[in-house]
Formats: structure tokens, sequence, C-alpha cells
């Protein structure tokens, strides 16, 4: 799926404010302590990560997670 030219520049920064319900804030905390990140980093990273996946499953792709024990789990995203 070709993607419009305007999507393909890069935004200016923007700025939102929104309210997350308390499992995001946790996870955000969680996040910014293992990885050392900003909260402002983790938010961005998980919004590029989501737009990614949500791509990849419009064109078909499964999302599979591998365990160390090559066991293999199909990811569900709703």
């Amino acid at each position: 799926m070709p993607r419009s030219t305007q999507a393909a520049r890069p935004a200016a920064n923007e700025r939102y404010s929104v309210t997350l319900v308390p499992p995001a804030v946790e996870a955000i905390e969680r996040l910014t302590e293992s990885t050392g990140l900003s909260k402002t980093d983790v938010i961005n990273r998980a919004v590029q990560i989501y737009a990614f996946i949500d791509e990849r499953m419009r064109e078909g792709s499964d999302v599979l997670l591998r365990n160390r024990d090559g066991e293999t789990e199909r990811v569900h995203i709703v």
C-alpha cells in the first residue's frame, strides 16, 4: 500500500495532552525505569512501534513472538 507524500515527510514537533488509563501509566513507569528513557521517548517509541505493527497487520502479516525455548506465540492486538 503506497504512502502519501505528506506521510513520508517528517512532521514538525507537536505537543499533545492526553489522559492515560492506569495500566498505560504503570507501563510507562516500568519502561522509564527499565530503559532509562524519558516518558516522552517511551511514548514516541510506543506510537511508532504501534504504527509499524498496524501497517504490517493491515498488509496481512501476523505478529509472532518466539520465547527462548523456541515456542512461538501469535500476538493479538485489539
